[in-house]
């Protein structure tokens, strides 16, 4: 095969972009590890493009593929690749909506020679972990790493639309490489702010000087309030902040750049960059003001 490809596609739990027609699935193995991947990917000249559906992500042969293939609507509701952070096994981000995205060197090229000049690039591993109908219904309002532990949090957005939905119980959710399925847990921050109070947090990331924000509002009842904490321990209350502050803690959106980037579509945007090994992570959208139609990510060789 010439250039680069996508190896293997062990399960695909979606064929049709947004139809929410159920698919059947090949039957999988789990690995040493209990989490199934979604794909094996050969990194080489020609970049891999996946765009996201309901069901997980989507090989497309190109990004002309995607143009005008998804409705617009509100960011918070939509499909989209966030929260991206770089790890020593692999980049770990959140889709929007859907669960948790992992891409990660492939364990069994682990005794291959660094030398090989016969390896077009690198081969990953990539594992999706669906939140199912639960994830669903809220937005992702950040992710951070409590001792090791990835811990994204979810929210209830009822800023355009009345949903007429409760808010997320569990709110904080997890995953390993036991289970392709996210997990609930409980971070401790959390409990100076009781949910049986009122208190409901919509934010948890990491700022550009390296401490964790939260911010938590309790909206109903005689005692509205925000309360907007940073901490570099999530044991820890924190240091009560200003809003000035906490929006003066996120990076300056610029548009995003890489040389190895092949260029996008008018109307399409690069959002998140990473690396691994010798290949480029990048999450992209198609964007209308404050609106998302489609989105996906490519990997490519450097």
């Amino acid at each position: 095969m010439c250039g680069s490809w996508l190896i293997i596609f062990i399960f695909l739990l979606s064929c049709t972009r947004g139809s929410g027609e159920k698919t059947e699935t090949a039957p999988v193995t789990e690995t040493r590890h209990g989490a199934r991947p979604a794909a094996i990917l050969q990194t080489g000249e020609y970049p891999l493009w996946f765009q996201l559906t309901d069901g997980g992500p989507v090989h497309i042969g190109a990004i002309e593929d995607a143009v005008q293939s998804s409705a617009f609507i509100p960011w918070t509701y939509a499909l989209h690749i966030c929260f991206l952070h770089e790890r020593e096994d692999g980049l770990v981000m959140v889709i929007n909506r859907s669960g948790f995205l992992k891409l990660a060197p492939n364990d069994d090229d682990r005794d291959a020679s660094p030398h090989d000049d016969t390896a077009e690039g690198d081969r990953l591993v990539m594992y999706h972990f669906p939140g199912g109908e639960f994830w669903r219904q809220y937005t992702t309002g950040g992710l951070v790493f409590y001792e090791g532990k990835p811990a994204a949090l979810l929210y209830l957005d009822n800023r355009i639309m009345e949903t007429g939905l409760s808010p997320p119980r569990p709110a904080v959710w997890s995953f390993n490489m036991e289970s392709s399925n996210p997990f609930p847990i409980e971070i401790p921050v959390f409990s100076f702010f009781p949910e049986e109070d009122g208190w409901e947090a919509d934010t948890l990331r990491l700022g550009n000087d390296g401490l964790i924000y939260y911010r938590t509002a309790r909206r109903t009842g005689s005692s509205p309030a925000v309360k907007i904490f940073r901490t570099s321990d999530l044991s820890n209350q924190g240091e009560e902040i200003s809003v000035d502050t906490f929006f003066n803690s996120t990076a300056r959106k610029t548009e995003l750049f890489h040389p190895s980037l092949p260029e996008l579509p008018k109307s399409f945007f690069y959002t998140e960059i990473g690396e691994i090994g010798d290949s480029v992570f990048a999450a992209w959208e198609e964007q209308l003001e404050f609106s998302i139609g489609a989105a996906g990510f490519v990997v490519i060789k450097k």
